[in-house]
């Protein structure tokens, strides 16, 4: 009885961003939880490449590339997993983006890009997702947000933004969709070993500030981010939603 609740086995996930980084990680670790996953990623060879190299491994995988910026891609998305299972368990919305400037040199066109990317298309895609959690009745929504929507971080302005505004909707989806057996729950990683976060930790006066500002006094790993997000959709984590549980080595516990 104690080993189910730590097991995916039978459910199926969907997973945006899926082939980079945290997205990544996040399908390795749902698969070796025992999940079914349908991956979501805009580089449709490397997309190919991974979905090959998982099922010569044993595991059931599916995707689809799309990008999730251009209007539509939320309904496309979720008519291809129905016609793959007719199913879905979990939604896991990892997919982000980000443009490193102060305030008052963004574009309305970087503003747009920015926000539809980080928040309009995890909007869309969980509210086109709803019909099939609903009919699961033991759905779980994951929001991959960021400590720079909780705190003030040198990410910018418009990022901050989007994440912060992912951490209400997680509570808003919580209370709201309670009663349809659907949990909701967000992680705010802060620097993790990522491309995205690539160009940040390669300067090397960058890397010390974090390093300084960070209580464990390193830069977390995907596996780490992915962990949470895996538990949060396990059986275990039943009780658990409107959380946004923060990855950080301790950045935000950290006060002068």
């Amino acid at each position: 009885m104690t080993s189910s609740l730590w097991s995916l086995a039978n459910r199926k996930a969907l997973v945006t961003g899926g082939t980079k980084g945290i997205g990544e990680a996040i399908v390795q670790q749902l698969l070796q939880a025992g999940a079914s996953v349908f991956i979501v990623a805009r580089d449709n060879d490397r997309l190919q490449q991974q979905l090959a190299q998982y099922r010569q491994q044993g595991f059931t995988v599916s995707g689809l590339a799309a990008d999730l910026s251009a209007p539509d891609t939320a309904r496309q998305i979720i008519d291809a997993v129905t016609g793959e299972w007719g199913a879905l368990d979990i939604l896991v919305n990892n997919t982000g983006t980000n443009i490193r400037k102060p305030t008052a040199e963004y574009s309305p066109t970087e503003y747009d890009y920015i926000m539809t990317t980080n928040l309009r298309s995890a909007f869309e895609l969980t509210q086109a997702a709803y019909p099939l959690l609903k009919a699961s009745e033991q759905g779980s929504v994951v929001f991959v947000s960021s400590v720079s929507g909780l705190t003030h971080t040198s990410s910018g302005s418009i990022y901050a933004m989007s994440k912060a505004a992912l951490n209400q909707l997680t509570r808003n989806l919580c209370v709201e969709w309670a009663a349809d057996g659907i949990r909701v729950n967000a992680v705010a990683p802060w620097y993790i070993n990522t491309p995205l976060a690539a160009p940040v930790l390669t300067n090397p006066d960058k890397l010390n500030g974090i390093l300084n500002r960070t209580p464990m006094k390193r830069i977390g790993e995907p596996v780490e981010v992915a962990s949470v997000v895996t538990f949060l959709c396990m059986p275990a984590a039943g009780y658990v939603s409107g959380q946004t549980i923060s990855v950080d080595g301790g950045l935000l516990a950290w006060g002068y």
